[in-house]
């Protein structure tokens, strides 16, 4: 009997295409737990960014999975339609982007950026955002 907690996000054999082109992610697999801090570390062009993109549903126009699978919390993502995706993303899971300078507003406080995200995508029930 296994009794370890199935993962919080499950990547397997992720292939994104743009176009016809040859794939700009290619067989990446990718397993988080939860409670577990990951970082994505490579090269500039290696597909990071694409990745998180592709979990997150907010590929580039022109942008698609053309292999593998993303279970989140035990859910297959991968051909969730934009509503569903909306449903889970801001709410379930996030992305902090790696350059801060160009998504981050430098006129405004960091944690009112964030409490402002959170706010918008929870039912604002919540009594602190700190």
């Amino acid at each position: 009997m296994n009794l370890a907690a199935p993962p919080l996000l499950s990547v397997e054999g992720l292939q994104v295409r743009f176009g016809a082109d040859q794939p700009v992610v290619r067989g990446m697999d990718l397993t988080v737990l939860r409670g577990q801090t990951v970082a994505v570390v490579g090269e500039s062009g290696s597909g990071k960014s694409t990745m998180a993109a592709a979990i997150l549903g907010l590929l580039a126009p022109g942008g698609r999975i053309t292999a593998g699978r993303i279970v989140f919390d035990g859910r297959d993502i991968t051909a969730f339609d934009r509503r569903l995706m909306r449903a889970i993303r801001g709410r379930e899971i996030g992305y902090v982007p790696q350059d801060p300078m160009t998504n981050l507003n430098p006129v405004w406080k960091v944690g009112f950026q964030i409490r402002e995200a959170l706010q918008a995508n929870t039912d604002g029930r919540q009594a602190r955002w700190r």
